[in-house]
């Protein structure tokens, strides 16, 4: 992606005309109500556009219009191959209106024009691309009978899912969810963050541009109370796809259980560990990939490095490489393409995050906010893995450093938290870093370095950072649809079908 100048993506934003209404059935609407919300740049606090407020009578028109999309089939049946051609439309379209989303995005989230240009939005194709490519290319299965039967095991379409969406990764949430969705065959409504819900609209918008029938991918925007809980405790809902807290998280499996037992696949918090030995190799590139597993999209990221497990003999001089590492990502305008941590998405998300900064005794670096949305990338000495900044999720570029003496302590501090998403080992142990690896209860642990993976890996948690399925690989089909075992009797007559 070729990055444009500060005053390029400016005009851009300039002249960008922006979606504001709900799209059900193929267009945008006004909520039934006829209510809107603020969307606002949490960068200024200016207002970019009044957004359609729709609440549960939105929810109902949208599910009816997804149902009657799945049951006469011109996307559940339609053949793989043409199901992937339009998705494939679909990625061209995104990519030759990169520039547009990627602004779109970072003006409406915060976020800063380089990642969005470098990762979200390249990233979000890629990731559309690639389950419009597995389509026609996952087979089902034949089991193994006697003579006189056989038995196919076929995959088929859940029916109508509804996606929930966080807001700290709108667009790439918004594919890793769609993407096996449609790609599987099911009709979805989406309901996008309040705080970010331009993107999703307008990629709903390019969708029917690129051909994907009407009816089959709806945007429901609006508040979790008026909009997520109605797609929760829905009835004709097939299954629920959720990325967001634990704590909203765990109330759809209530909702579930309260109406239609609906499948409930949920992708929750985090508290990822990062562990360096005292055998760590090249602490200076160990310092850069801490420093970006904490600070990368301002920290607001569910797979974020919030804790550094550090043995004492090397925690001096790896801090004060992580601090040297640490000024390249400067606090600015989102969309300067040199700036590397952008606003955080909200006012009372910048007043949550500093309400942690207040209760640091031993800041090492930064822990200062600036004009009501900007935070400085912080490192925090805690006294150990009870204290408050050890065990919550701060959502925010707050990096907490534990001190330990050995390897089997790190293990187990690693694992004393609610939370198992991601974590991080860092040592030239080949040993420990398998058993380490292990070990911990995550669903992602990385050796000598910060990630998640990539699309061909499953994502998802251990613990409370997930329940119920994987996003990413093949594996994420599998929440899309139901297993259907079809079983077909061979035999020449009644007497030896009977045996």
């Amino acid at each position: 992606m070729t990055l444009l100048t500060q005053d390029e993506y400016k005009s851009i934003a300039a002249n960008m005309d922006l979606p504001t209404g709900a799209f059900i059935d193929g267009k945008f609407c006004p909520a039934a109500s006829g209510k809107t919300f603020e969307t606002v740049n949490p960068a200024t606090g200016e207002k970019l556009a009044d957004i359609a407020a729709c609440g549960a009578a939105d929810v109902d028109f949208a599910v009816e219009k997804a149902r009657e999309a799945f049951d006469d089939g011109r996307w559940s049946r339609l053949h793989p191959s043409e199901r992937k051609d339009v998705l494939i439309r679909l990625c061209k379209l995104m990519t030759r209106n990169a520039h547009e989303l990627a602004v779109m995005e970072s003006l409406d989230s915060g976020k800063t024009i380089y990642d969005c240009e470098t990762v979200d939005v390249p990233e979000t194709i890629h990731c559309l691309k690639w389950h419009a490519e597995s389509i026609d290319k996952i087979y089902d299965q034949v089991s193994p009978t006697s003579d006189d039967h056989i038995a196919m095991v076929v995959r088929e379409p859940i029916g109508v899912a509804g996606l929930v969406l966080p807001w700290n990764f709108p667009l790439l949430m918004l594919a890793w969810k769609i993407g096996p969705a449609l790609a599987a065959g099911c009709s979805v409504v989406v309901k996008p963050a309040a705080e970010t819900t331009l993107t999703a609209l307008r990629v709903a918008e390019l969708a029917m541009e690129a051909g994907l029938p009407r009816g089959v991918l709806n945007i429901v925007p609006g508040g979790g109370a008026e909009v997520g809980e109605p797609i929760g405790r829905h009835m004709d809902i097939d299954m629920v796809s959720f990325t967001g807290s634990t704590v909203t998280g765990k109330r759809f499996l209530t909702y579930s259980a309260e109406s239609n037992a609906k499948e409930v696949v949920l992708e929750m918090g985090g508290k990822n560990p990062a562990i360096v030995m005292d055998d760590a190799e090249n602490l200076d590139r160990v310092a850069a990939h801490v420093v970006n597993g904490a600070f990368w999209n301002m920290g607001e990221n569910c797979s974020a490095s919030s804790r550094l497990i550090v043995h004492k003999d090397v925690k001096a001089e790896l801090l004060e490489r992580v601090a040297h590492h640490a000024k390249a990502w400067n606090v600015g305008d989102p969309l300067d393409p040199e700036t590397r941590m952008g606003a955080l998405v909200s006012r009372a998300h910048f007043d949550k995050v500093c309400s942690y900064l207040e209760q640091a005794d031993n800041v090492v670096l930064g822990g200062k906010a600036h004009d009501g949305a900007f935070v400085e990338a912080t490192v925090v000495e805690v006294p150990g893995n009870d204290a408050v900044l050890a065990r919550e999720e701060i959502f925010g570029p707050v990096l907490s450093v534990i001190e330990v003496t050995g390897y089997d302590e790190a293990i187990r501090i690693a694992n004393d938290t609610d939370y198992g998403l991601c974590a991080s080992i860092f040592t030239a142990n080949v040993k420990h870093a398998i058993r380490g690896a292990r070990a911990i209860r995550a669903g992602t642990v990385t050796v000598n370095s910060f990630g998640e993976g990539d699309i061909s890996t499953p994502f998802g948690g251990y613990k409370q950072s997930g329940f119920g399925g994987r996003d990413n690989s093949v594996h994420a089909h599998d929440q899309y649809t139901q297993l259907k075992t079809i079983w077909i009797d061979l035999a020449e007559d009644a007497d030896e079908a009977v045996d």
